[in-house]
């Protein structure tokens, strides 16, 4: 109702005599084009930015770290990404932190006490491997001090699965409760309870957000800098390749809420 509101304002407040008006409002074949075209327009322009948020840093994200994969010798003679992860975990006397590759990303396992790193990164010399491997380590070192947020979120991210379980049960119970019980209510409580389900995957993807940044700019940076690990100049491409890093999760973040939004939308209709 509000975006009708405002097509019909834009629409109307135009610099029109009165009897152009007038004409305009007589002529409803007319009317029902041009504002058939002006909501076709605003939702184009809504859906590219929607689509821009979702996707750009995600973008943003994959170039920075594959154009600071090269040179992939630039710490060769340091030490490959694992190898820093490794020693990194020792001088914070986390030992018993394993540091492994894996194929799914890098990340940390607050269950199985490991960091894990994508092969480029695990086994590579540039300064993207250097770098994702101490951001990694930072999270390790939430895990180990114990800090709220990152412990919140790994309560969130339990509680987020059984969400999603209980979110796509309920989204395809619906028709079934509708059909059986014939009452339109009964359908449209089984979709809210799915909707409301769904919502706390949203609110694990915010509360990462600044569990993301603090292993970034509060651990890893300082770490990085405060322990010479990198060559002259690279601190400032370091700062980008962990702005990347963190943001990875605002994609997330954005994806699930358009998700949830998805479901709203179906519910009000």
């Amino acid at each position: 109702m509000a975006l009708n509101f405002v097509i019909k304002y834009l629409f109307f407040a135009g610099n029109y005599t009165h009897p152009q008006l007038m004409a305009l409002r007589k002529s409803r074949e007319s009317y029902t084009k041009v504002y058939g075209i002006l909501v076709f327009m605003l939702w184009i322009i809504l859906i590219i930015v929607i689509a821009g948020c979702v996707f750009l840093p995600g973008l943003w994200v994959k170039h920075i770290m594959s154009k600071y994969q090269q040179p992939a010798d630039r710490y060769r003679h340091q030490g490959s990404g694992g190898e820093l992860a490794r020693h990194l975990l020792d001088r914070f006397g986390l030992n018993d932190v394993k540091v492994e590759e894996t194929p799914d990303g890098d990340h940390y396992d607050p269950a199985a006490k490991a960091v894990r790193l994508t092969p480029d990164n695990y086994a590579g010399y540039s300064l993207t491997a250097v770098t994702v491997a101490a951001h990694e380590v930072g999270h390790a070192l939430q895990d180990s001090r114990g800090e709220s947020l990152f412990l919140m979120r790994q309560k969130l991210a339990r509680t987020a699965m059984v969400g999603e379980r209980i979110a796509g049960i309920m989204m395809f119970a619906a028709p079934v409760v509708l059909m059986l019980t014939r009452i339109p209510q009964a359908g449209a409580l089984t979709i809210l309870i799915g909707v409301l389900s769904m919502g706390l995957s949203t609110i694990v993807h915010l509360v990462t957000l600044p569990v993301e940044f603090d292993a970034s700019y509060g651990k890893a940076l300082p770490i990085l800098k405060e322990g010479n690990y990198l060559h002259d100049g690279d601190l400032k491409h370091a700062e980008k390749i962990l702005k990347a890093a963190a943001l990875t999760y605002v994609a997330g973040s954005l994806a699930s809420l358009l998700n949830l939004g998805r479901w709203i939308a179906v519910l009000r209709r």
